[in-house]
């Protein structure tokens, strides 16, 4: 069904869920402009229906609602404040939706030097992956004034599946998707531990996947990222370097809050080691890898691949 909507959406960072989102809302009749410095991400979005922009002076003007989905804190400041970025050529009263996973201090910063300009800003960070992102299924843990949601209107539901406005202020919806985070990498790190002590004893790990898969052991990232070392294919879908940053920015909020996380720090060692033996980019499954390594173990792939004739 089309999204009723007069609004444009801009969507910066062509990445796997920045293209899924700008996909999704291309197929609910939504204007959407999209931009990323790879050529090859601009060609094909505009080959599945969205306008491409060659810079962010290009696509600003055009849209209503902007989503920034880039990587990090830098890479969003830098497109809301760089020298070619979003506040000199967005209309006053447009929305810009920041949904990098960063420090929850940051967005309410970011909200007051947008207000200067007259634009909204709606800290929107997201979750589900790329294939949730594909679906236009994401959830969106947003938080932000009143005005700002009022003024984007319709256009989250045009790439998100769930839109929770959890506050007022921007810095809320970073807080619940640290914590989300937070389990994340516990539970991924966890399940890779888990499956090389399987494998280690002796368990055939194509039938261990499936029982714990329907046991009470089981987790979300469980039952998404071993698939991943059963195929041997550890495909950046999310990368290793990317819970390196996230766990550390939990662990940065805690160190503030004289919190202690053991469990959290423990998973971040475990991605500093994998990362450290070069295997940063891959698969954020690749921790396998590391347990393999300390172990001696031979994982599914490389077996099944040594058994062909």
């Amino acid at each position: 069904m089309n999204t009723k909507t007069s609004k444009t959406l801009g969507v910066i960072g062509l990445g796997s869920m920045g293209m899924g989102a700008a996909l999704s809302a291309v197929r609910q009749g939504v204007p959407t402009w999209g931009f990323d410095p790879r050529a090859e991400a601009l060609q094909s979005f505009e080959q599945a229906g969205g306008k491409a922009a060659a810079s962010l002076a290009e696509l600003a003007p055009h849209c209503d609602v902007v989503l920034v989905l880039v990587v990090n804190a830098a890479q969003t400041e830098t497109v809301l404040f760089g020298e070619q970025g979003l506040v000199a050529h967005l209309k006053r009263g447009s929305v810009v939706i920041t949904s990098a996973t960063v420090d929850p201090a940051l967005p309410p910063v970011w909200e007051r030097r947008l207000a200067e300009h007259g634009l909204w800003l709606i800290d929107g960070p997201v979750s589900g992956g790329a294939k949730k992102a594909q679906q236009g299924q994401m959830t969106v843990m947003a938080s932000g004034k009143p005005e700002a949601f009022d003024a984007a209107g319709d256009l989250l539901n045009a790439f998100a599946g769930k839109v929770y406005r959890l506050g007022d202020q921007a810095g809320v919806g970073s807080t619940v998707k640290m914590v989300n985070q937070h389990l994340a990498g516990v539970h991924i790190a966890t399940a890779c531990e888990a499956m090389a002590l399987g494998i280690k004893a002796g368990a055939d790990p194509h039938q261990l996947y499936e029982v714990i898969c329907n046991a009470a052991g089981n987790s979300w990232m469980f039952e998404n990222r071993v698939p991943h070392i059963l195929d041997g294919d550890y495909t950046p879908l999310s990368a290793v370097n990317i819970f390196v940053k996230d766990l550390g920015i939990v662990l940065d909020a805690a160190r503030h809050l004289k919190f202690p996380l053991p469990l959290a720090a423990a998973a971040h060692q475990v991605y500093l080691s994998t990362a450290a033996m070069g295997l940063g980019a891959e698969d954020d499954a690749a921790v396998v890898k590391y347990y393999a390594a300390l172990a001696g173990l031979e994982l599914p792939a490389a077996a099944e691949a040594e058994a062909q004739p």
